[in-house]
């Protein structure tokens, strides 16, 4: 994977980490603390990082769709239990 790669990766996850930043300015709705902001750091980059390398490797393209759609799928439900603890589980500290 290329740097330029890398690069732009990481600019896409602070841009996307930046709208909550800007939130918690205007309203108290949003509070985010700073290991918020490092575990969805992580979690973005790290779906960015298999995407791009899914993309770049396999050839067949509904199978390439159907893995990232799992992919998305699993992140949103990750994102979900650690935001709002939608199953209860210790995974999201319930």
């Amino acid at each position: 994977m290329s740097k330029k790669t890398i690069l732009y990766l990481i600019i896409t996850v602070i841009a996307v980490l930046s709208i909550p930043l800007i939130a918690m300015q205007f309203t108290n709705d949003v509070n985010w603390s700073v290991f918020d902001f490092v575990i969805a750091g992580i979690l973005l980059f790290s779906l960015g990082l298999i995407t791009t390398y899914l993309v770049k490797t396999i050839k067949n393209p509904k199978i390439k769709i159907g893995i990232i759609v799992v992919l998305i799928i699993l992140f949103l439900l990750i994102w979900a239990e650690l935001a709002v603890g939608i199953f209860n589980s210790p995974f999201a500290g319930s």
